[in-house]
Formats: structure tokens, C-alpha cells, sequence
């Protein structure tokens, strides 16, 4: 119907890697080059782990005990000043969401787990003081107003930031004798997702990145 069906290009044309059907992907580096022999789009082929849910275990697991002893809340606000200070650094650099988004959904369920130690506890007004407190302090440190080094110097000190709140967590369970309610498929999976996010952090050209979630697997 006076339609014409395009030649097809004489120029030979780079072979495209697609993902399997329903698979997840991660970043990947432009000059990482597949087995196959293609080149990776900006986006693909390689398998990740789905950090955005890490602490739902820990979460459920507080809920259905209702209960958060064994959980150090100074380790949880160290933990969220390293976790914030990754996502600074990320959207100050324009980084692209993939490479921060981990973050933020970790920050969000970390905030709950802040919030339950506190509600738990019978703190449930300073729970809500420490929601509203959080949120205030994080929209400063993205807003214009903060100095680009303070956003650089909390990414450089991210590593003794987190390494500190696990050492605050290993204390509190040494002097309680136990655990508690520590999660151990969380950790777990902290420590697999970590792995993951060193290779693609080092790949996608970035290598600060890369020691920003690792050490949150450290119990």
C-alpha cells in the first residue's frame, strides 16, 4: 500500500547481547567486551543481586517478633550516615540510578529498622523525632547548599563509617550474649549483594563506588 521496505545495510553490524527473558542485569562496562565477542549496551547480560530488598528478612523479622533487641540503634545512624553519603556523592556526580539505587532503598528500609528499635523500645515519639530529623538532614546535604566537599568527604570516610557501626553491632552482641534479632539471611545477603556491586562499581568506571556497600556486610 505504497509502502517500501528498506535495503538492507551493506555495513556489517555489531551483534547485540540481550539479557534472558525476565532475568536481572547490572551495569557493565564500555570496554568490557562479552564472550560472545559483542560489545554489552549500556545496560545487560550480567546477572545481579537484588540488593534493593536486603533488609526486608531483618524488617520481618523484627515485625513478626515484635521486638528489636540485640540491635545497636548508634550502629543503625552510623550506617545511614554512610548510606546517605553515598547517594550525596552519586546524585552530585550525576551518576546514573543504577549505580546508586541499592542505596537509597537500603537507606529506606534502614530508616524503618532505626524506627522500630525505637517503637519497640517503647520510644515511639523519638522514633517519629528521629524520622523527621533524618529526612531534614538528608534533603540539606542534597540540596544546593551543601559544599561539594562535605558531600566528598562523607563518601571517603564511608568505609571506617559502616566499618565503625558493625563494630558497634559486634559489642552490643558481645555484652548481650546473643544476637537477638539480628537477621542472618540479611547478612547474608549483604555479604553476596557486596561482592556483586565491587565488580560493577570497578566496570562502569567508578571504583569509589565500589567500597560503599561492601563493608555493610561486616557483622
Amino acid at each position: 500500500f505504497g509502502l517500501s521496505r528498506p535495503f538492507p545495510s551493506s555495513t556489517p553490524q555489531a551483534p547485540i547481547c540481550l539479557p534472558p527473558k525476565n532475568s536481572p542485569v547490572l551495569l557493565a562496562g564500555p570496554s568490557q567486551r562479552l564472550a560472545c565477542g559483542c560489545d554489552p549496551p549500556p545496560v545487560c547480560c550480567l546477572p545481579r543481586t537484588p540488593l534493593s530488598a536486603v533488609k526486608l528478612p531483618q524488617i520481618l523479622k523484627i515485625l513478626a517478633a515484635k521486638s528489636a533487641e540485640g540491635l545497636s540503634f548508634n550502629a543503625i545512624l552510623l550506617e545511614l550516615v554512610a548510606i546517605s553519603g553515598t547517594m550525596a556523592y552519586s546524585i552530585a556526580h550525576s551518576f546514573p540510578f543504577s549505580a546508586w539505587g541499592e542505596a537509597f532503598f537500603i537507606m529506606l528500609q534502614t530508616v524503618s529498622i532505626g524506627f522500630m528499635v525505637q517503637h519497640f523500645g517503647g520510644q515511639t515519639r523519638r522514633g517519629l523525632a528521629f524520622l523527621f530529623t533524618y529526612f531534614a538532614l538528608l534533603a540539606l546535604l542534597l540540596s544546593p547548599l551543601t559544599p561539594s566537599v562535605i558531600v566528598t568527604t562523607l563518601q571517603v570516610s564511608n568505609m571506617p563509617t559502616a566499618t565503625t557501626s558493625r563494630l558497634l553491632q559486634a559489642a552490643t552482641n558481645y555484652r548481650n550474649g546473643h544476637t537477638g534479632q539480628l537477621s542472618a539471611i540479611t547478612t547474608f545477603l549483604l555479604f553476596a549483594g557486596s561482592l556483586a556491586r565491587i565488580f560493577t562499581s570497578i566496570e562502569s568506571g567508578e571504583p569509589t563506588l565500589a567500597f560503599s556497600l561492601p563493608q555493610k556486610s561486616v557483622r
